[in-house]
């Protein structure tokens, strides 16, 4: 193999030239990223960079000495063996990574309407984020919450839009709806169940036909997977490009990571494609040992944290109806976790808010499936390390 092209160049992509370089490549290694940036990461750009705490996240990789060529606002336009179409010409490689994220969901509607994937979105948003705006917030995911957490802060008014029952339903189900009483402590107008039906020129027309008022609209309803390039290539796509547990594609010599990846658990015994910065960081290494021979296998414990309304929350691992188990009380007590423990008492996943060693202890008992004591688990004066059953 003489030479690899990556293609997309945040954390996922920087990472797979690391790995290429520390496993011993010594070919040619071609990065193309179609923002005009140098790799920054992305989590900080709805906390510190929409706070105002920070204007820049480049990822701290020497490419120059890692002998990249570095090819910034170059976009992949398509694939076929051997070569990647792009934007500035065609690139032949004997081994590919493909990298190329997410991109978010936008609503329909003649308005403007904001979303926050990039650096340049960040810094946009930020800008228009000045005392009295009325800001509408469509979703009440994870972007969604830490966007109303800063414009709350920049002193915004601030409704938030949410076509589910609950807070950060897809991601935690009923348990989203301990968050609700921090919206209404932060001064944000939460409206559940409600859907939008268009984003209009002043704010938004929802599904019953009454209007909400916003000279910001910013959308955060989710992504897809970047792969609309790869349409005629050959490779499996379903939501994501399909690999197997060693990160390898249907294509030979050819691998994906990142939120575009769609890649096997054993653990979990699905498919799993995970949009955290967490993927990025650690498939990469996999990725690259797969496409250098080895047989790495990438099973991670899932992993995510979000800062929004003053509290710290941290997720570890998949949950899919299994038993619920509290500890603490939400409604009482600013620090509590959720545990989801499957029929055998093992733990799949857990939720902490502003207790971050139930998360640290539960996302090694979930990687070593240990059973635990449920009587135990519910007491959160016992550690979560201390909850293993006999």
């Amino acid at each position: 193999m003489n030479h690899v092209v990556v293609v997309g160049a945040g954390l996922a992509g920087v990472r797979s030239v690391e790995a290429l370089r520390a496993r011993g490549f010594g070919g040619t290694i071609t990065l193309i990223g179609e923002e005009t940036h140098r790799p920054y990461d992305r989590p900080p750009l709805s906390k510190s960079v929409l706070l105002g705490e920070t204007d820049s996240t480049v990822v701290d990789s020497d490419l120059d000495a890692l002998e990249v060529d570095f090819r910034a606002g170059v976009a992949a336009k398509g694939l076929r063996e051997g070569v990647v179409e792009t934007t500035e010409g065609e690139l032949a490689y004997d081994g590919l990574v493909i990298a190329t994220g997410a991109r978010p969901i936008r609503l329909r509607g003649d308005g403007p309407q904001h979303v926050l994937r990039t650096i340049d979105d960040a810094l946009e948003l930020r800008a228009l984020l000045v005392p009295g705006t009325k800001v509408a917030v469509i979703g009440a995911g994870w972007i969604g919450a830490e966007v109303a957490t800063a414009a709350r802060r920049a002193d915004c008014e601030v409704t938030v839009v949410e076509a589910a029952g609950v807070p950060l339903s897809a991601a935690l189900g009923p348990v989203g709806a301990h968050t609700v009483s921090w919206y209404a402590r932060a001064g944000v107008d939460l409206r559940l169940g409600t859907a939008v039906a268009s984003v209009d020129q002043g704010g938004l027309t929802l599904a019953d036909g009454s209007a909400v008022e916003a000279g910001v609209v910013v959308t955060g309803v989710g992504v897809r997977p970047s792969v609309e390039w790869l349409a005629g290539s050959g490779l499996e796509l379903e939501n994501g490009v399909v690999t197997d547990e060693h990160l390898r594609t249907s294509l030979p010599g050819v691998v994906a990571v990142g939120d575009c990846a769609a890649w096997w658990s054993r653990r979990y015994g699905r498919r799993m494609r995970v949009e955290h910065w967490d993927t990025a960081l650690g498939a990469p290494d996999v990725a690259v040992a797969a496409l250098l021979g080895d047989d790495a296998v990438y099973d991670p414990v899932p992993y995510f944290w979000s800062e929004q309304f003053g509290h710290m929350v941290q997720y570890a691992g998949h949950h899919d109806g299994e038993r619920l188990v509290l500890r603490g009380d939400p409604a009482a007590d600013a620090k509590w976790a959720v545990c989801w423990v499957a029929d055998d008492h093992r733990l799949t996943a857990v939720l902490a808010v502003n207790r971050p060693r139930d998360l640290v202890q539960g996302r090694r008992l979930i990687e070593r499936g240990r059973r635990l004591d449920v009587e135990r688990l519910a007491d959160p004066a016992v550690a979560l390390r201390d909850c293993t059953a006999a």
